[in-house]
C-alpha cells in the first residue's frame, strides 16, 4: 500500500537522471574538444536535414495508421475464413502490419534525406 506514490517519483527521477547524464557528458566532451583546439563546426554535423521534420513525422504517422488499418482488415479476413483463434490473430496481424508500415516509412525517409 502506498507503492504507487513511490513509483512515479522514481520514474521521473530516472528520466531526469538520464537526461542530466546525457547533456552533462555531451557538454564535457565538447569543452574538452574545444580546449584541444578542434573546430566548432564538428558539432553541427548531421544537423542539415534535406526534408523538414514535419514531412518525416507525417509520412511515418500516415504509414503507421495505414498499416494498422490494413492489419485490422487482414485479421478480420483471417478470423472469418480460417479456424485460427480470433484473440491471437488480431494483435499479431495488427502489430505485424504496423511494423511493416514503420519499416516502409523508415526506408522512404532515407530516400527523402538523399534527395
Amino acid at each position: 500500500m502506498g507503492s504507487e506514490f513511490i513509483i512515479m517519483p522514481l520514474f521521473i527521477a530516472a528520466v531526469f537522471g538520464i537526461f542530466y547524464l546525457y547533456f552533462s557528458t555531451r557538454n564535457k566532451e565538447r569543452l574538452a574538444l574545444i580546449e584541444k583546439g578542434a573546430d566548432a563546426s564538428i558539432f553541427m554535423k548531421g544537423k542539415g536535414h534535406t526534408a523538414p521534420i514535419w514531412k518525416v513525422v507525417i509520412l511515418n504517422l500516415a504509414l503507421l495508421l495505414m498499416g494498422i488499418g490494413l492489419g485490422v482488415f487482414i485479421a478480420s479476413l483471417l478470423a472469418s475464413y480460417t479456424t485460427l483463434d480470433e484473440d491471437a490473430v488480431y494483435p499479431a496481424v495488427i502489430f505485424f502490419m504496423a511494423g511493416v508500415g514503420l519499416f516502409i516509412g523508415f526506408n522512404m525517409t532515407k530516400n527523402l534525406e538523399k534527395e
